[in-house]
């Protein structure tokens, strides 16, 4: 018996194209025309078009996973990872590809996330500050429930794609607003009982209109993180803490 061989459908790519470091290069949009294959996500099919068709396409990966969160991007006006975004879900076969907004563009869809989220760091002291001073590395480590630890663990899934950004119209509009990933941060060491910072100490830092006071409960950030952390549900527990703080 002969197998017969179907072909998949075609698919259209709209892709956003600019390099800022190209001189006389204006932004704009390419078309490209790839097969489809099975269990084919935008990931697969952006490495494709960048080995058969056009190498100078610039977008970020390293894991393929879901878990490094480089291969974050606007698809279809959504902003999403490509490695988990299946072809298949686009009927039409028609999928437009638009870097994250809210990012420093180093060229197509390829944003700097990194720089975005080391100053973030650095602005909201975002690491732990232990309760004591003492570096006695022969010292046993403070126990800690299994609770407190689970509590920590799913915050800690944070894998700072920078999709929450991109989809929250607070920091689209204020630049200095910190976003859910920072307050998201923030709240991991709040949680944490081996940290030694006050309420009062946090208050400083996000108890203002860029913080947890200038969210507009808009849930972009709750709606489109692939990793769906509870982003409103920290947001909103920092913002008690904050309005019943008594100084």
């Amino acid at each position: 018996m002969n197998l017969i061989e179907t072909k998949g459908r075609s698919l259209t790519f709209n892709i956003f194209r600019y390099d800022p470091q190209e001189a006389g290069d204006k932004p704009k949009m390419v078309k490209y025309q790839i097969e489809e294959t099975p269990g084919m996500t935008v990931f697969i099919a952006l490495n494709m078009l960048r080995e058969h068709q056009d190498t100078s396409l610039q977008f970020d990966f390293v894991c393929r996973a879901g878990i490094c969160g480089s291969c974050a991007m606007v698809i279809n006006g959504l902003p999403t990872l490509a490695c988990r975004t299946l072809t298949k879900n686009y009927p039409k076969g028609e999928i437009t590809l638009m870097p994250l907004p809210g990012f420093e563009l180093i060229g197509d869809l390829s944003v700097n996330t990194g720089k975005f989220m080391r100053e973030l760091a650095e602005r909201l002291k975002l690491w732990l500050h232990p309760m004591s001073e003492d570096a006695d590395v022969h010292r046993l480590e403070t126990p800690m429930s299994p609770q407190e630890a689970a509590k920590l663990y799913e915050l800690d899934r944070c894998v700072e794609c920078g999709v929450c950004v991109s989809a929250c119209a607070t920091k689209q509009m204020r630049e200095s607003f910190v976003g859910a990933v920072g307050m998201m941060k923030l709240a991991r060491f709040e949680l944490d009982s081996r940290d030694s910072r006050t309420t009062e100490d946090f208050y400083h830092v996000i108890g203002n209109q860029d913080g947890v006071f200038g969210c507009m409960t808009l849930l972009g950030c709750q709606d489109n993180c692939p990793k769906d952390l509870p982003h409103m549900q920290q947001i909103a527990y920092l913002r008690r803490k904050m309005a019943m703080a008594q100084f």
